[in-house]
């Protein structure tokens, strides 16, 4: 494989991704991926949300999830409920386990995020939390 190089502007917006599965007004990029850089186990991603977007309870049975908050405020999902997060905050979830994020501010929440696992959605075991 060889080495991969890109910028945030030239990434674009994941399509695709739908309200019923848990992704309730989100911009989301995948940076690194399997289709991008032909990453098998790793995956790299920069999520804006919106003041009332958020990302439902989820989890990944095969991959582990990471994110920090570079900017704003809201409240993310864990096994056992919610609690803040920040700017400054870094989250990490194990695989299996669930997880997302809530923007309750008023202004745009960025997180950069990866998994170590899986290098697409697809890989990744993505499962939404039934509502």
């Amino acid at each position: 494989m060889e080495p991969y190089r890109t910028r945030l502007e030239d990434v674009p917006l994941v399509s695709g991704l739908r309200r019923d599965e848990g992704w309730v007004d989100m911009q989301v990029q995948f940076l690194v991926d399997k289709h991008a850089a032909g990453s098998d186990d790793f995956l790299l991603g920069w999520t804006v949300l919106p003041p009332r977007a958020r990302h439902e309870r989820h989890r990944h049975q095969r991959a582990d999830e990471f994110f920090v908050v570079l900017q704003g405020a809201g409240m993310v999902y864990t096994d056992a409920g919610r609690e803040r997060a920040e700017k400054g905050d870094v989250v990490f979830t194990p695989r299996g386990h669930w997880h997302g994020f809530d923007n309750t501010g008023s202004e745009d929440v960025v997180l950069v995020w990866g998994w170590s696992g899986a290098g697409s959605l697809e890989d990744a075991g993505y499962e939404a939390e039934t509502m």
